[in-house]
């Protein structure tokens, strides 16, 4: 079994982007040519939206260099999906029903991938690129749910993201005891409460691209536009594709005033962890990635009684309770606790 660039398993599994669209060639298509142009003088753009076979870009990262695009047919199905970095070729004027063409997706520094379920053989590109992954939190009405917290900062681990839980409506509810049992795992915490100052939250956005995760409910809308001014304006700006409009099913990513993006994604339902292993988890943390080298093969890290002589409890100090709080997340999530 071998395994992609970011340590995923490479399984009879097909990957596909949010929104991919299937599109049945007519019967006078030519066949296709593995000769492909080099299109050596193509802009670079970010994809910032997607919608039924249409991206919306800005050229050179630059939200006021709005393009719509297409996926250029020597492509094929080639995921594209938001925060991709992109070459365009076209009509790049960015004018009303102009249409630029995507030749060729850069490689990729992250990505946020899912499932639809733990057993689904299917992954699906969420985000690519983002530096952080902010998963949002309410701390009452509703009261917190870990199990999208769990399987958000594995994700996050597995595809290079750094997690920051981001606790709403804090004003309501003490943080301690919830926070409290990713502590090992430095995990960075924000308090964005309806009336909490958000300049240290700004800071920490600032000149990154970050991708927002949580349940509906828990204020991530709110949080949004309280970070994008007019945020219903600048979707309708970046977005450029379908009405406009940024859809309930797809992610969009909005500019930050000072410099960045946030990466608004949908009100998640389920989130799937089916193309994700432990040595995944394990490899964002390169005193257990070193560790796990002495453990026996097949061993799981889960620990006794299934793997007694797993490496991870030879550990001691800050490296163990890092470990222990690692395996807790993968217990969790191979038992789906709290989902």
């Amino acid at each position: 079994m071998g395994r992609d660039a970011d340590g995923s398993t490479l399984l009879s599994r097909r990957t596909y982007d949010e929104s991919d669209v299937r599109i049945r060639p007519g019967k006078g298509s030519r066949p296709r040519t593995k000769d492909r142009p080099a299109h050596l003088d193509a802009a670079e753009a970010m994809v910032v939206s997607v919608d039924r076979g249409r991206w919306g870009c800005v050229l050179g990262g630059d939200p006021a260099r709005p393009v719509v695009a297409m996926r250029a047919r020597e492509l094929g199905r080639t995921p594209v999906v938001v925060g991709d970095r992109v070459a365009v070729v076209g009509d790049l004027s960015g004018r009303p029903d102009t249409l630029a063409r995507i030749v060729r997706v850069e490689e990729r520094t992250t990505v946020l991938r899912r499932t639809a379920d733990d057993t689904d053989p299917f992954e699906r590109i969420v985000v690519a690129n983002a530096e952080q992954l902010l998963i949002v939190v309410a701390l009452a009405d509703p009261p917190p749910r870990t199990g999208l917290v769990e399987r958000s900062m594995v994700a996050a681990y597995a595809g290079g993201l750094d997690p920051v839980l981001c606790l709403t409506k804090s004003d309501l509810a003490d943080p301690a005891e919830f926070t409290a049992q990713f502590a090992d795992l430095d995990v960075r915490v924000m308090l964005a409460g309806q009336d909490r100052d958000l300049t240290e939250l700004r800071e920490m956005l600032t000149g990154k691209v970050t991708a927002l995760i949580g349940h509906s409910g828990v204020g991530k809308s709110t949080l949004v536009n309280r970070l994008v001014p007019d945020a219903d304006r600048a979707i309708g700006a970046v977005s450029g594709v379908g009405k406009g409009r940024h859809t309930s099913t797809q992610s969009v990513a909005l500019p930050l005033p000072g410099g960045g993006w946030v990466i608004d994604t949908p009100g998640i339902r389920s989130f799937g962890l089916a193309h994700i292993g432990a040595d995944n988890v394990i490899a964002a943390f390169s005193d257990l990635a070193e560790a796990v080298e002495a453990c026996p093969r097949g061993c799981t890290h889960l620990g006794p009684p299934a793997d007694p002589e797993c490496a991870l409890d030879e550990l001691e100090g800050k490296s163990r309770r890092r470990a222990m709080a690692v395996r807790a997340l993968l217990t969790a999530i191979a038992a789906n606790e709290t989902w």
